[in-house]
């Protein structure tokens, strides 16, 4: 039986095994896909290791992805767009190749599952990780009408800007002031640790949608301020995680599983 993973710390929140055992059920295929903790400088060592258990690949979540994209021996152009991989591959030559599957799974989540349109909106990317990287290049390919990277480092925020071509600003959270965005997307850590971004109130302009990257047991603490803030629009991670997830798998299996039902399931 194949073996598959996802690597992260922290992981036991993940869905992914749930997710991938559905897409097996569903497409009738046998395989194992596993949590995977990683200590935060283990990453080459716990890759070693899974070549040695005969791993078929694994996803990666936060904080790795561009630490992986490091260790790859190829890459693909998104990934190489992103400069970090979501989706590695063990090949049986033993090399390593990786891929980003996070931006195609935010796009079909927020413009199919949820009919919002980002061509011609302003957006704001919080964040300057490898979670934003990864959605960068599918959101500018979909043509908003300007784009702004606030982090609480705002020379990461300049640096990421820089890296894409495109009308994009960048500054620090606090830099925000009294500017406001049609799509606000939320690629922090701080709803894993029940943390205040302390954004500026008026971030949202009528009809706003405000996502954020994570999910969990009920709406995140940003998504309830969103809500507050009068966010039209407020969708968690679930259905991206799902789509993303669906994207590794057609990568591994070759097959695409229905993801339609699947959030459902899973909450």
């Amino acid at each position: 039986m194949d073996h598959y993973g996802v690597i992260g710390n922290p992981i036991q929140h993940s869905k992914s095994p749930e997710i991938f055992k559905l897409f097996a059920n569903q497409t009738q295929q046998l395989l194992i896909y596993e949590r995977i903790l990683v200590e935060k400088e283990s990453l080459e060592a716990e890759l070693s290791k899974l070549k040695t258990r005969h791993f078929k690949g694994v996803n990666v979540t936060l904080p790795f992805k561009q630490q992986a994209f490091a260790l790859m021996d190829t890459v693909s152009e998104r990934a190489k767009q992103a400069q970090a991989v979501n989706t590695i591959t063990l090949n049986p030559d033993g090399t390593l190749s990786g891929d980003n599957t996070d931006g195609i799974g935010f796009i079909r989540d927020l413009t199919r599952n949820h009919r919002f349109d980002i061509r011609g909106k302003k957006v704001l990317l919080l964040g300057a990780g490898g979670a934003i990287r990864g959605v960068m290049p599918a959101i500018l390919n979909e043509e908003p009408a300007a784009m702004t990277i606030a982090n609480r480092t705002a020379e990461k925020a300049i640096a990421l800007a820089k890296s894409f071509s495109g009308n994009i600003q960048a500054c620090g959270l606090s830099a925000l002031n009294t500017q406001k965005f049609d799509l606000v997307v939320n690629g922090t850590s701080a709803s894993l640790h029940a943390e205040d971004l302390a954004l500026p109130d008026g971030l949202f302009n009528a009809g706003a949608c405000s996502y954020d990257m994570v999910y969990g047991k009920g709406q995140t603490p940003y998504l309830q301020w969103s809500e507050q803030q009068g966010a039209k629009v407020v969708v968690d991670g679930s259905g991206m995680l799902i789509e993303q997830a669906a994207e590794s798998f057609y990568l591994w299996r070759g097959t695409r599983p229905v993801t339609q039902g699947i959030c459902e399931v899973i909450a």
